[in-house]
């Protein structure tokens, strides 16, 4: 019997500890995104990226003008195509929908590449951006003397009831006014 009150003294003197150390756990809630999207190397990152696009789409868009201008003059030929110029006038027809043909598949081969560059382009300066944000969240927990901090922009916490924003402090790390 000694033994039972003893085992149930040191029970429940474990789960007192053990509440009043998670009772001692502070805990914050942060939006990154926002944050990360108010950065100024996002907004240098971003502005960077546009150009890029920017100039792919108008290498595209220059070819699918000439794409046009191939079609304005097959439609020309075969408007003025008559009796005496036929056999030519189909043998013109002929190359220019292979020069066509070959010209559209240089177009979609042309906005692939363009979507891998832009892609590739956009992981290798936000990629950076991310690991700046994360580490200053990193160092405000530390100071702070955080626990956890959940991500609620992400969809990381499906619960928070409270808990201490801690987003001032990270913009104030990141010099973000």
């Amino acid at each position: 019997m000694k033994n039972l009150l003893k085992g149930a003294v040191l029970f429940i003197g474990m789960f007192a500890a053990t509440t009043v150390a998670n009772a001692q756990q502070k805990i914050g809630h942060i939006n990154a995104d926002e944050i990360f999207q108010q950065t100024a190397d996002f907004k240098t990152a971003t502005d960077q990226l546009k150009v890029l696009s920017d100039a792919k789409q108008k290498e595209i868009q220059d070819m699918v003008a000439l794409l046009q201008a191939k079609e304005k003059e097959a439609n020309d030929l075969m408007l003025n195509q008559s009796e005496a110029n036929k056999a030519e006038t189909q043998t013109k027809l002929q190359a220019i929908g292979q020069e066509y043909q070959q010209m559209q598949t240089r177009v979609q081969e042309v906005q692939k590449v363009a979507q891998e560059e832009v892609g590739k382009k956009q992981q290798e300066l936000m990629a950076p951006i991310q690991t700046k944000v994360m580490n200053a969240i990193t160092a405000v927990a530390k100071e702070k003397g955080y626990a956890y901090i959940f991500d609620i922009g992400s969809g990381a916490a499906v619960y928070y009831a409270g808990g201490d924003d801690v987003s001032a402090d990270v913009k104030a790390k990141l010099g973000i006014k």
